[in-house]
């Protein structure tokens, strides 16, 4: 009879010729990647093929089940991802509780089951869920910690280093903020993995270069989706977007224009067009052998800094402070230059990446308890962070990606009676700003 097995994370069929296999020689017999398990399977049964299934080793476990009161909306995405064979994405807002849709998708799966998350942030903050939630230990790869249980969480970069020891473990993979999942070397996860099951979560579905189309291959399509929009005042704080544009000194104004210049001159003698990260990604590949394309970049790069860090902001971010006090408020930035500089004249908190772990919470506790009203932060906050409500977030700079700005507003929304949020973009008038803040905006 037949051995469909795992090995490095790949599935042996023997000398049945499966979907995705190939011959290999040294094993004499076809192998896929454990990613086509199921579906091999499924080949044999309808086939008619008798043979023994000897792919996944789970780990002994006990009943799975949980308490948790689900809300409408994620009960619909659960049904979506049942119906859709237990495969694919679910896009839900930051702040809207895509953690329960992942608990209710380990109920329904009954088995042992991994998240992968991309932070230890985030590996901590699944783990107390996970664990209050089923009231059992919950397992962990990532931070220096190794240990297997039928519920663990993993950063992206340790189940990659680790996936053919772990791919065939767990019957169910969940990959939270699965955006990453399509970088190069993330994607071998899904690859490398024979989990029949897989869920996506995220808030932000598309990527700027587009390789989120690959995510219909590694784990299903998008099977379902609500907009900040359509959340807003029901399950979310209800929100407003208001823009304050601010003129560049005239001192920044003419370095601006002359760094411009340099670059816009370039594009036009080269016959270069930037209407894209892909050809932008041209530019810079280009930048590394000619001379002349990398001082046109440095002085893009130069313009969009003075653009996004003008002095006039800061005013405009005192006014704003001053207009809203009391309230409890995020400013987001792009640079940490800017952070530390605002922190220090304007004496708020500043969390970066730079931050430590022990400080960055002492920081949030206090802005949670209301003993810190502001925090200015460049994008440690983004993603990966449970942040405190927040009922006021002002933009200082940021980039045209609308997977950021969306998160950015994501840390507005949790709501609270009487609440409504307002995020306030500060723009550079007459500068390339002006287009990277309408391109973000399309995202609600």
């Amino acid at each position: 009879m037949l051995r469909l097995r795992y090995l490095k994370g790949t599935i042996l069929t023997g000398e049945v010729k499966v979907p995705h296999s190939v011959w290999d020689g040294s094993m004499r017999s076809y192998r896929a990647m454990g990613m086509h398990y199921a579906e091999a399977a499924d080949y044999l049964r309808n086939s008619g093929i008798p043979f023994s299934d000897e792919v996944l080793d789970l780990l002994p476990h006990a009943r799975l089940n949980s308490d948790v009161e689900p809300r409408p909306y994620q009960l619909e995405a659960l049904d979506a991802w049942i119906t859709a064979g237990m495969r694919g994405t679910v896009v839900l807002p930051t702040g809207s509780g895509k953690t329960v849709v992942g608990i209710l998708a380990i109920i329904e799966v009954g088995a042992p089951s991994i998240v992968v998350v991309p932070t230890i942030d985030l590996m901590e903050q699944w783990r107390s869920r996970l664990s209050s939630s089923f009231s059992q230990e919950v397992g962990a790869y990532g931070g220096g910690e190794s240990q297997l249980l039928p519920l663990t969480v993993a950063t992206y970069d340790t189940a990659y280093l680790r996936a053919e020891e772990l791919g065939n473990r767990f019957k169910l993979i969940i990959f939270d903020e699965v955006h990453h999942l399509p970088s190069p070397g993330f994607s071998q996860i899904a690859e490398v993995f024979a989990s029949p099951y897989r869920l996506g979560l995220t808030a932000t579905y598309e990527r700027e270069d587009g390789l989120h189309e690959d995510l219909a291959r590694l784990i299903g399509p998008k099977v379902y989706e609500q907009k900040v929009a359509e959340m807003a005042g029901d399950h979310l704080a209800p929100f407003r977007i208001e823009k304050i544009y601010v003129d560049l000194l005239p001192g920044e104004d003419e370095e601006y224009r002359r760094n411009l210049l340099v670059y816009k001159s370039f594009l036009a003698r080269s016959g270069m067009v930037i209407r894209s990260p892909q050809d932008l990604k041209r530019l810079i590949m280009r930048s590394a052998r000619d001379r002349e394309a990398r001082e046109a970049l440095l002085a893009k790069n130069r313009a969009m800094a003075i653009a996004l860090n003008s002095a006039s902001k800061k005013e405009a971010l005192k006014r704003i402070l001053r207009e809203r006090a009391g309230e409890k408020t995020l400013i987001f930035t792009q640079h940490n230059d800017l952070v530390y500089r605002l922190s220090k004249e304007l004496l708020i908190p500043a969390i970066t990446h730079e931050t430590p772990k022990d400080e960055r919470a002492e920081i949030l506790g206090a802005f949670k308890s209301g003993q810190h009203r502001t925090i200015v932060t460049s994008k440690v906050l983004d993603e990966g962070i449970d942040v405190p409500d927040a009922s006021l977030g002002i933009i200082l700079s940021g980039t045209g990606s609308r997977r950021e700005f969306v998160q950015r507003l994501g840390r507005l929304l949790r709501k609270v009676d009487g609440k409504e949020a307002t995020l306030i973009e500060v723009v550079s008038r007459s500068t390339a700003e002006t287009g990277v803040s309408s391109r973000r905006r399309r995202a609600i």
